[in-house]
């Protein structure tokens, strides 16, 4: 398997480039419209066929590279089925896993952050991997006061979804805003200030009550423009 993290600096967000030796077919999970150069050059350079680009829900704070990428590689989007989006190929659903060469991607149905999020479980020996977008963050989570989120829902989907993996298992998230990479389920569920370490129901909720964020700079053009799988007329 070839492995890539990518980063695009303007929303803090990852893209994560996931690849079959064999067959040369590569995933790209969250692409982001203004690293499309940068993702077709790499794919350029390891010799790589790109088949899919996998969201895992709508985003709020950027637009996906998705539609860009399909009309030069002819990839397919996969995007959750319950987003509701239009020019969709592949419609997610946790239960239905995505193969990609020998790469085999489970999609796990997490909502809470927005009502669509989906993880991506990667089982490779020595290396397994989860794909968490937006629901759990290094030492944090994604929010939950728009795009029909409820902390309640995120709480039991980042419980019985990604803490329920072994502790081995990486953590790969969809943002960090101070430059960090990777985690760990075991150290998540330790030591995240906000789901772990034996915190309760309760106190998550009354915590992400209290958060009063700013609305998402991008939000008015990225969720319209994502739910049409980045495609801008």
């Amino acid at each position: 398997m070839l492995f890539r993290q990518l980063f695009e600096p303007q929303s803090s967000a990852y893209t994560y480039l996931i690849a079959c030796e064999d067959t040369r077919q590569a995933a790209l999970i969250d692409p982001v419209l203004e690293t499309v150069d940068r993702d077709l050059q790499l794919l350029r350079d390891l010799g790589l066929t790109l088949v899919y680009t996998i969201e895992t829900h709508i985003h709020a704070d950027h637009v996906t590279g998705a539609a860009r990428l399909r009309e030069v590689t002819g990839s397919k989007a996969a995007v959750p089925q319950k987003s509701g989006a239009d020019h969709v190929d592949l419609p997610v659903r946790e239960g239905e896993p995505i193969m990609v060469g020998g790469c085999r991607m489970h999609p796990l149905y997490t909502p809470g952050h927005a009502d669509d999020h989906h993880c991506y479980y990667l089982d490779w020996p020595g290396a397994s991997r989860v794909f968490t977008g937006d629901a759990l963050l290094i030492d944090g989570c994604g929010r939950t006061d728009f795009q029909n989120g409820d902390s309640a829902t995120l709480y039991r989907s980042v419980h019985d979804k990604i803490f329920a993996l072994t502790d081995e298992t990486l953590v790969y998230p969809g943002h960090d805003y101070q430059h960090r990479r990777v985690s760990s389920v075991g150290q998540e569920r330790e030591r995240n200030p906000r789901l772990g370490g034996g915190k309760t129901l309760d106190e998550f909720v009354a915590l992400m009550a209290g958060l009063n964020l700013p609305r998402p700079k991008k939000m008015d053009i990225a969720v319209p423009a994502n739910r049409e799988c980045g495609e801008m007329g």
